[in-house]
């Protein structure tokens, strides 16, 4: 283990080998632990050796996220537009599951990222060469919003909420207090049927794979039926 430690500590410095570090360093002890000093230590070296490399936090940050998004699969050739968009947007939610950090570092930025960029031109042109319109194109990508990248802000979750930085969306218990049930019903409504019966096919407690699945199915059924009649936002 030590002769290990030490072959690491003797590979050349590069960027590549920053970013990975970065990565593994977030996925373990979470973004709020990632530092310069803390990956310099990591690594072996003084942190002042990264900035030839990197020229400062937020362009670690933007590598890091560059090299999550390579790790989603491309898109499959051969077979029509939903299946490949679904496998394909699966596999990011695959890959931001194995990186927790990643889908709020990727909000976070005020610009996409050259890896992101790329991931939703690469979706935006098989949404195209589907039959999509460019105005229905433009419509679904708002419509997908974040959900084309693998993730969605679940409002029924509290664990996910907790670990965001910044305001949280509102996340009503499984069973509100009769005054406020009484005066916002259908919330009240919604929040029970959160917290599913034991009978139900996700089980106790939202499964959120499921519900990621089920609202993309919704949505790229819709989409395409909104191709086959020729929608455009002009109607």
């Amino acid at each position: 283990m030590a002769e290990q430690a030490e072959t690491l500590r003797r590979t050349p410095l590069s960027r590549d080998r920053i970013l990975r570090a970065a990565v593994a360093l977030a996925d373990g002890a979470g973004i709020e632990s990632l530092s310069m000093r803390n990956l310099a230590q990591e690594l072996g070296v003084v942190p002042m050796a990264l900035y030839k490399h990197v020229a400062n936090k937020d362009e670690l940050l933007d590598g890091m996220i560059d090299v999550v998004v390579g790790e989603i699969e491309p898109l499959t050739t051969g077979v029509g537009w939903q299946p490949a968009i679904r496998r394909r947007v699966l596999s990011a939610r695959q890959v931001l599951r194995r990186h927790p950090w990643a889908s709020l570092a990727i909000e976070s930025r005020t610009m996409a990222t050259p890896a992101v960029l790329g991931y939703l031109d690469s979706m935006i042109g098989a949404l195209r060469a589907g039959g999509l319109s460019t105005d229905l194109t433009h419509h679904v990508m708002h419509a997908m919003g974040s959900r084309i990248l693998g993730f969605s802000q679940e409002l029924f979750d509290a664990s996910r909420q907790a670990g965001r930085t910044g305001p949280a969306a509102p996340t009503p218990p499984a069973s509100l207090p009769p005054e406020v049930a009484a005066r916002f019903p259908h919330v009240a409504e919604i929040a029970e049927a959160a917290s599913h019966d034991d009978g139900s096919v996700v089980r106790q407690g939202c499964d959120d794979q499921f519900e990621f699945e089920f609202a993309l199915d919704l949505l790229l059924d819709g989409i395409e039926r909104l191709r086959a009649q020729g929608w455009t936002s002009a109607r």
